[in-house]
């Protein structure tokens, strides 16, 4: 696939979903840190209502640090997964506070030292929090839609990273994700993919494959 086409592909994923951005709620780097973390095997929209509520008490890592492991669990319950992510939570607040005077690091290599931070997780704080872009976050959305319109054959998160990220430009980096997710989940669904309706039928591997 040409770099060409790929450009044609993401301008078309563009004009289709001029809103895709981010649909986790902060309003500091931290507090995405926190909403990142707690993301993972959640939706956006629960974890969005568990935020809203708990940043308004608690919103930077002292404020983690100082609470008890059981309180973390009472205020992120519905989320899930919520002993393990409490735990991660605390662990990174604390983190912070000993090596980086409570700042949020703005590197892939900082980030991913930080407990519950993964480089997936660390893609979206860089890019979001702070307008880094270095990869892209390969999230279930990312790994099937990369698989099934030719950008990657591979199935492992990093490699498909890695491939994208030889094979895209770097100004459209930033983009790939957010796209990627809006079609997954409104046309290029797991189950039944509308193909029919696809703006990007015309260069997608799976649709000339049918």
């Amino acid at each position: 696939m040409t770099k060409n086409i790929i450009i044609n592909i993401i301008e078309l994923l563009k004009e289709a979903y001029p809103k895709a951005k981010c649909s986790l709620d902060f309003s500091t780097p931290f507090e995405l840190v926190v909403a990142v973390a707690l993301s993972a095997q959640c939706t956006d929209e629960r974890v969005n209502k568990v935020t809203k509520k708990m940043f308004e008490k608690y919103n930077t890592p002292q404020d983690f640090a100082n609470l008890e492991l059981e309180e973390i669990e009472d205020l992120i319950k519905s989320c899930g997964f919520y002993k393990n992510k409490a735990k991660n939570l605390k662990a990174c607040s604390q983190k912070l506070l000993k090596d980086f005077n409570g700042i949020v690091p703005q590197t892939m290599d900082e980030l991913t030292t930080l407990p519950g931070i993964g480089r997936k997780s660390a893609n979206v704080i860089l890019l979001e929090a702070f307008d880094i872009c270095v990869g892209v976050a390969v999230d279930t959305h990312a790994k099937r839609l990369s698989n099934r319109i030719g950008f990657s054959n591979q199935t492992e998160p990093l490699k498909i990273e890695m491939d994208l990220i030889k094979k895209v430009p770097k100004e459209y980096l930033k983009y790939l994700n957010h796209l990627l997710v809006f079609h997954g989940r409104n046309t290029c669904t797991a189950r039944n993919p509308d193909c029919k309706n696809c703006v990007i039928s015309e260069y997608c591997r799976f649709y000339k494959n049918k």
